[in-house]
C-alpha cells in the first residue's frame, strides 16, 4: 500500500477498513462507543456510510447496517444514538436482545483520519479522538498482522496460500532465499510480526531464530516435536542466546496437537498465531 493513499479498497485488515475510507469528503463514520449485554462485535467497532449509502468496515449484522446508513444520512452533527435494549424506538431491536451506543459523525474529522492511516501504514499504532458521551473515549487502532514465514516444502506454500486467502500480510523466504549459518537479510520485525520456520532440515534453524527471538517480533515459531524442542534449546544456549530469549520460543506450533498435513499443520499455526495477535488488539 502506498502512503497517503486513503482508499478502503487496499486496505488488508478489516479493522482499519472504516478509517481509510472516513478518509474521503462526504463519508460518514459509525463506531460502537458503549455495549448493555452480549454483542458479537468490540467496542470500537467501526462502520463507514459512503455518500450512495454503501458501507465500509464491520459494525454488526445487514439489519443494523442498514438501519445506520439511512440514520446517519438525517445527521446535521455527531451524535450518539440508542439501539436495541433501552432504545425508545420499538421498531428496531437486536437479535442479541442487547443494547448498544453508536457515535453518528457524518463529518469525521478527516485530517486526523488520515494522520492515524498514515501511521499505520508506516507500522506505528494510532489513535483516533472519539468525544463521545460513553465509555470510549479514544479509538485505538494497531498496525496489521504480519508473518515472517521462512522454510521450505509443502507446509510453507501452503501457510502461504493461507495467508493470502485470509489477506494476511506475508513474506515468504525459502531455503533458495537463505544461506545456511547466517540471519535472513532485509528482514524486519517489528511488535506486530510473527515469525514462523517450518523446516525438516533442522540446522537451517539456529541463525534464523537468535535472529528473531532478539528482534521484537510478538511470536516465533518452530515446527517439529517435543525432540526438536530440546535439541534446540540446547543449540541457542550453546550459542550464547539469553534464557528469556529461549522462553519465547513457541515449539511445537499450532492449537492442534500433532498435525499430519500440511493444510491442518498451516491451519493450526496461523489459529494460533491470529489468536495471540488478537489478545494484543484487545486490550488497546
Amino acid at each position: 500500500m502506498m502512503l497517503a493513499d486513503y482508499s478502503s479498497e487496499i486496505v488488508r485488515d478489516e479493522d482499519h477498513l472504516a478509517l481509510a475510507a472516513a478518509c474521503q469528503p462526504g463519508v460518514g463514520l459509525c463506531t460502537i462507543v458503549g455495549i448493555e449485554g452480549s454483542f458479537s462485535r468490540r467496542l470500537g467497532a467501526q462502520l463507514a456510510v459512503l455518500p450512495d449509502g454503501t458501507t465500509v468496515g464491520d459494525l454488526a449484522d445487514g439489519c443494523l447496517e442498514s438501519q445506520l446508513a439511512k440514520d446517519i444520512t438525517q445527521c446535521a452533527e455527531r451524535r450518539v444514538a440508542r439501539y436495541g435494549r433501552g432504545s425508545s424506538r420499538i421498531d428496531f431491536r437486536l437479535p442479541c436482545g442487547g443494547g448498544l451506543d453508536i457515535l453518528l459523525d457524518p463529518k469525521p474529522d478527516r485530517a486526523a483520519c488520515r494522520s492515524a492511516l498514515e501511521a499505520l501504514q508506516l507500522r506505528r499504532p494510532a489513535r483516533l479522538a472519539i468525544e463521545s458521551e460513553g465509555p470510549l473515549l479514544n479509538r485505538s487502532y494497531l498496525p496489521s498482522l504480519k508473518l515472517v514465514v521462512l522454510g521450505e516444502g509443502p507446509e510453507l506454500e501452503t501457510v502461504a496460500s493461507l495467508c493470502s486467502a485470509m489477506r494476511i500480510d506475508v513474506e515468504v523466504y525459502s531455503r533458495d532465499d537463505l544461506a545456511l549459518g547466517q540471519a535472513a537479510p532485509n528482514v524486519r520485525f517489528d511488535p506486530w510480526t510473527a515469525c514462523l520456520l517450518l523446516f525438516h532440515d533442522h540446522e537451517w534453524e539456529l541463525a534464523l531464530l537468535e535472529q528473531a527471538l532478539a528482534s521484537e517480533a510478538f511470536y516465533v515459531g518452530a515446527q517439529g516435536g517435543e525432540r526438536a524442542r530440546s535439541d534446540r534449546t540446547l543449540a541457542l544456549a550453546a550459542r550464547g542466546v539469553p534464557e528469556e530469549q529461549i522462553a519465547r520460543l513457541t515449539s511445537p506450533i499450532g492449537l492442534m496437537p500433532a498435525c499430519k498435513s500440511p493444510r491442518t499443520l498451516a491451519l493450526s499455526a496461523l489459529s494460533e498465531i491470529v489468536g495471540r495477535y488478537e489478545q494484543m488488539r484487545a486490550v488497546t
